[in-house]
């Protein structure tokens, strides 16, 4: 217990660039504490201790603003960056190496007992205010954009934006990363726009094309059925006086 206590003290130090020492990650860091809360109260649900596991689950929300079920499995070298509204359900299984923003839930869209919470892979990062919902697999090394909504699984090695939360980027070697080696993310609806204006000098040829088509069309005179005259003689009228 204690060697997993310093384990994610040095995860907080180490992925935090604001942190300056072991003392103020211990003392500020509610992520830390819901953290450790929750390796205490995960150990007493193992041992059929429910009630207090829960009770310390629900003192850790009450203080740190993070609740984590106690039968929620999370795995190790896991951070909460900020962590204020960070909801964790209880069939809810989190790999290694995962990092969360505030505002992340992984809640379920069933009331019935069972698996009804996601599953999370290896090396996730979860942006601010990302929902993923339900029993849904998030692969390995992916990367869901804030405030998406996931109800879908995702492949490995990809990056999900969007409400519902569409994969924009999927495959082994990431391209969302500039110069500098910081996160970026695409934007959908910008490559929407721009494949629409890629389109849009062809569509403007082949309009003016339909155009010049039916120019031709109209000037050409319509052509004229000839009258025919009838064969039969025209009937003499006579003037109605009888000599």
């Amino acid at each position: 217990m204690l060697k997993q206590i310093k384990e994610d003290i040095e995860v907080a130090l180490e992925k935090d660039p604001s942190s300056r020492g072991y003392l103020e990650v211990i003392i500020c860091y509610p992520g830390v504490h819901a953290l450790l809360a929750y390796r205490c109260a995960h150990w007493f649900w193992k041992k059929n201790f429910y009630f207090i596991g829960r009770f310390i689950s629900f003192f850790a929300r009450w203080f740190t603003g993070i609740e984590i079920h106690p039968a929620a499995q999370i795995g190790n070298r896991f951070f909460i960056d900020h962590g204020m509204g960070v909801v964790i359900g209880e069939t809810s299984v989190v790999g290694d190496n995962v990092f969360l923003y505030h505002g992340v839930t992984l809640g379920g869209l069933s009331t019935k007992k069972g698996k009804r919470h996601p599953t999370i892979g290896n090396n996730v990062v979860l942006g601010a205010g990302a929902q993923v919902l339900g029993p849904v697999n998030i692969g390995d090394n992916t990367k869901i954009g804030s405030g998406s909504v996931v109800l879908q699984n995702v492949p490995e090695y990809s990056t999900v934006i969007g409400v519902p939360g569409r994969v924009v980027f999927s495959g082994v070697s990431s391209e969302d990363e500039n110069d500098t080696g910081e996160e970026t993310f695409p934007d959908p609806v910008a490559r929407a726009i721009e494949c629409m204006l890629e389109r849009l000098p062809q569509m403007e040829k082949e309009i003016r094309l339909l155009k010049e088509e039916l120019h031709k069309k109209s000037d050409t005179p319509p052509t004229q059925k000839p009258i025919s005259l009838s064969s039969k003689p025209m009937k003499k009228v006579s003037s109605g006086h009888s000599s």
